[in-house]
């Protein structure tokens, strides 16, 4: 296996971001939401949309675009592995149905341990 370039993005730690935003009733969720956009965006070298812009518009789109978010994150991450010569796993339609179903934050955990795989 072909050694992989460390992003510098900060490495998280889930649980703690699961229990800060179950106690700030989901304020928290909202900041790791914009966070874990731009950490993707960072790993991935794909800017085209800010975690920001992708919050509003999930807002806006009551949902809709927070769905369709999860999806584009989960394939973004599948190609890096691929692009990477790594061991990958497609997981955007499960992140997809896990959305539709309440379970965001299952979601982002899943995403960020992803992501914490490749930060220094």
């Amino acid at each position: 296996m072909a050694e992989v370039k460390k992003a510098k993005i900060a490495k998280r730690d889930i649980v703690v971001a699961i229990i800060l935003s179950l106690v700030t009733c989901g304020i928290y969720g909202i900041y790791w939401f914009i966070v874990l956009s731009e950490d993707v965006n960072t790993l991935t070298d794909d800017h085209t949309t800010s975690g920001g812009v992708a919050f509003l518009l999930s807002l806006v789109t009551c949902g809709i675009y927070g769905i369709y978010w999860v999806y584009k994150l989960g394939r973004r991450l599948y190609e890096y592995q691929l692009a990477n010569k790594e061991e990958a796993s497609d997981y955007s339609i499960l992140y997809v149905v896990m959305n539709i179903f309440g379970f965001g934050l299952v979601t982002y955990a899943l995403i960020q341990d992803t992501v914490n795989k490749y930060a220094e």
